[in-house]
């Protein structure tokens, strides 16, 4: 099921916080005036008058998307096409997530994933390779869903032990290890863009294609050990509605 990126902003909206957390004032140096790259976006927590205003600090932040079209945002197209506010404009990438071949080591500030590391069936291999781009004392912000509130409320968090094994299994983004968990869980009474259970069944089948599933379920515990794991100390750690929160900084050796 395709959904156009507009119908899909308003339903996100209702979901975003209309405040800017007081804790995150204090990390505001972290990316003012500083180039930044985002995962998956643009995202809407990160616009003005959200929790996590980085998009108005920056100097510019270039995206990176797995395709030239997405169930998120449409058609895109590699370029100076990344568009994440009203006179917003980075550069667009088309790469995965997983493998930025065309980015260079330590090319950025800071970089930013909200809602994308569970679409990754290589978790520790994006955050792995989110940090190579990153300069050294730069930040690492990741936003994971809470799956309290979420249509993975039912699935158990996946252990810090599976992440490892998909790592050094060099699992790739065509992995289907979890589907038949999903398809016993997944609540689409949550999930209304899902459709019915034959409509999502046919979806997730062909998720190389989508990226619509959530390989992993996190909880707070499990993205710190994620962290600890990539050697990124943490300075910020929240959460929030759907929202799991945490900001590491790349060690400079």
């Amino acid at each position: 099921m395709k959904l156009h990126p507009r119908k899909l902003a308003r339903i996100l909206r209702r979901h975003t916080l209309g405040f800017e957390s007081r804790e995150f004032r204090k990390l505001h140096d972290r990316f003012a005036g500083k180039l930044g790259l985002e995962i998956g976006g643009p995202s809407l927590v990160f616009r003005r008058g959200d929790r996590l205003p980085v998009y108005p600090l920056a100097r510019r932040i270039d995206g990176v998307n797995f395709a030239a079209e997405t169930v998120w945002e449409g058609k895109i197209a590699e370029g100076m096409n990344y568009r994440y506010g009203r006179t917003k404009r980075g550069f667009q990438h088309i790469s995965e997530g997983t493998k930025l071949r065309n980015i260079g080591d330590a090319a950025y500030d800071f970089v930013l994933s909200s809602h994308s590391l569970e679409h990754s069936a290589n978790a520790l291999r994006a955050v792995l390779e989110w940090k190579r781009v990153l300069k050294p004392g730069g930040v690492l912000l990741v936003i994971v869903p809470n799956k309290d509130v979420t249509f993975d409320h039912r699935r158990a968090v996946t252990p810090f032990r599976h992440l490892v094994d998909d790592f050094e299994g060099n699992v790739d983004e065509d992995d289907l290890t979890h589907l038949d968990e999903i398809f016993a869980a997944h609540d689409l009474s949550r999930d209304p863009l899902a459709g019915t259970p034959e409509q999502f069944r046919s979806r997730s089948l062909k998720n190389f294609q989508n990226r619509c599933l959530h390989h992993h379920v996190f909880d707070a515990a499990l993205i710190r050990e994620v962290f600890r794991y990539s050697a990124l100390d943490p300075l910020y750690e929240g959460a929030a509605d759907e929202h799991i929160i945490i900001l590491g900084e790349k060690r400079v050796h």
